[in-house]
Parts: C-alpha cells; structure tokens; sequence
C-alpha cells in the first residue's frame, strides 16, 4: 500500500497519520504527502512532496505508484484560491486516478456545509440522498462541487471512490474556545452578528456559556465530530468492500444541543448560560449507514468533548492558530 495524503498538516491529516502509521495492519505501508506551505517531517515510510495541487506535474509526481488517495487540502473563504486549489487540483487528483495502474481507492473528507450547516432548514435528518444545499460563500460550494465531482467520476469511469462527510471537526480545546465571547474564539458564529459588542465585551469578562436559539426558538443543535472519531471512520473505510462509491455521513449520533451543553456546564463548571436568539437552524446529520455499513461507531459525545477540551493544556510549542480564514 503507498497512500497520497493531501491537507496532512491539518488536524486531521496529523492525527490520521499517527493511527496509520502505528497500525501493525498497515506497518509495511508508505506515504507520500504533497505538502504546499506548511510540511510534516519525512520519515522512513512518509516521503514529503513539496508542491501545489494546481500545479500538473507536482500532483503527477506525487501520484506515481499510489494505490490510494486520502484528499483533505482545502481552502476556506479565499476566493482567489478557490479555483486553483479546491476545484483544478480535484480534478487533477481525480485525472491521475482514473488513469493509474495501481490506484484501488480514492477517499474524500467532505463537509457538512455541503447540505448547508445550520444555514439551510431540512425537514428530516440529513441523510446521504438529501438535496446538497450550499450556503453563501465559495468554501461551502467547493464542499458540494468535490461531492459531485467524485461522484460522477464513479459513473464516467468506475472509479473507487468514498466520500466521508464530517461536520465540525473537534479536537484539544477546541470546543470550549467555540463557546468562548472573548477574542480567543474558535470558528463561529460571530457574536457581534448576534448580540451588541458592549454585551459581547461584557460577557468575556465572565463565566457565560452560549445558549443559542435556532430560528424556531428552540435550543439549536449543531453537528460536530471528534477528530478521533473521524479518524477510525477513515480507518474503517480503507479498503472496505462496503466503502467503495460511497458516501457517509461522519458525526456524532445526534447533534450537539446547545441547551444540554448549557446545562452540563452550569453543573460542573458553575457556568452562567446566556440565550442568544439566532436565524440559524437545528439540523441532525445521520450517521445510520456508516454505522451499519463499516461497523463505525462514534465514542466521543458532547459531555466526552467538553470534558477533553476543559482539561487540555496547550504547550508553548502549541499555541492556538488559525491557518485560514473562514
């Protein structure tokens, strides 16, 4: 096996590849990661490639004798990338699959935002046959244009295709910085959107926990997965029959309810909850055919999150960054 990993100084191309490697099943494997800006450390059985995923010959080079393709890169709301990277090196990579001698698989982590995140309202979990819906801004229509970019190379050329869908994507104290109302948050959404910023200095000085509303009034339930979890679904997809030319949705078992996240920390961490009205909506992303198809099952839960990110010491060599925008 010689697997191409694209996007490995991610979260998760690190965390996947530390369980490959240390896998006894996969111990006489390489890898080869195509590495842009930022590179990971060579190694006896990782080689690292330095070049673009726009670029035709770097991605050529890097595909020569792999039999799989992990393909995380990605880039968020920079629309003068967008072209280059998210949808020329897809269809590169795809290129150079569907022509290889040795490829057996091409995985694709996905994301949520292709069925619209907590922006679009569904009637009914989300499963894998749910109308993809994009929100506004390019990353979420790259997200869609890769589903359906694998997909119809499955039927034109056969290919071996997978897709793992994940929602966001938690590790370390990842989940406590989103809930924070400091400048130290972690994604979004961002609170000034929702609440004055007098409110929003105010809450920062204190020990507040978002409770957020969807649309309707009820607690709002968003979707996550740990980057734990999303890595032993990758471990199971590799070469599973079941896998191939599918799609899965990666996320917890239910969605993540901001009132129950209220609550837990109200009782452990004598929190303060603050209810923040807001035009998003409550969205359940159904793990079902994952869970029975490649006998996946998440174990990290919202209280199981919340308690790894309140009790992670970040070292001075790992302090919190934010790579890109978005």
């Amino acid at each position: 096996m010689k697997i191409l990993i694209t996007g490995a100084t991610g979260k998760v191309g690190k965390a996947f590849l530390a369980a490959f490697l240390d896998n006894p099943r996969y111990a006489p494997a390489k890898v080869v990661a195509l590495c842009h800006n930022r590179k990971i450390e060579a190694g006896e059985r990782v080689e690292v490639i330095t070049g673009s995923l726009s670029d035709p010959e770097a991605v050529a080079y890097a595909m020569e004798g792999v039999t799989h393709v992990l393909h995380m890169a990605a880039v968020k709301e920079s629309p003068d990338l967008v072209i280059d990277v998210a949808i020329k090196g897809m269809f590169l990579l795809l290129e150079a699959a569907r022509q290889s001698s040795t490829l057996k698989q091409f995985i694709l982590i996905g994301g949520d935002c292709s069925v619209g995140h907590i922006f679009k309202d569904y009637p009914a979990p989300i499963t894998e046959t749910s109308p993809r819906q994009a929100y506004s801004g390019c990353y979420a229509l790259t997200k869609v244009l890769e589903e359906v970019m694998i997909e119809q190379y499955q039927i034109q050329y056969g290919l071996n295709g997978t897709v793992l869908r994940a929602p966001w994507i938690m590790e370390k104290d990842d989940f406590k910085y989103a809930l924070s109302f400091g400048p130290d948050q972690f994604g979004g959404p961002v609170w000034g959107d929702l609440i004055s910023a007098e409110k929003a200095a105010r809450l920062a000085e204190g020990s507040f926990v978002p409770l957020m509303r969807d649309k309707k009034g009820a607690a709002l339930k968003r979707n996550f997965v740990h980057v734990d979890d999303l890595v032993a679904a990758l471990m199971a997809a590799l070469d599973h029959p079941a896998a191939l030319q599918e799609l899965f949705n990666i996320s917890m078992d239910e969605p993540v309810d901001y009132a129950q996240v209220a609550d837990y920390l109200v009782r452990t961490r004598d929190m303060e909850p603050v209810e923040i009205p807001t035009p998003f909506h409550s969205n359940w992303l159904d793990n079902t055919k994952a869970r029975h198809a490649l006998g996946w099952r998440p174990q990290v839960d919202f209280e199981e999150m919340i308690e790894r990110a309140w009790a992670y010491e970040r070292s001075p060599s790992d302090p919190r960054k934010i790579w890109y925008p978005g």
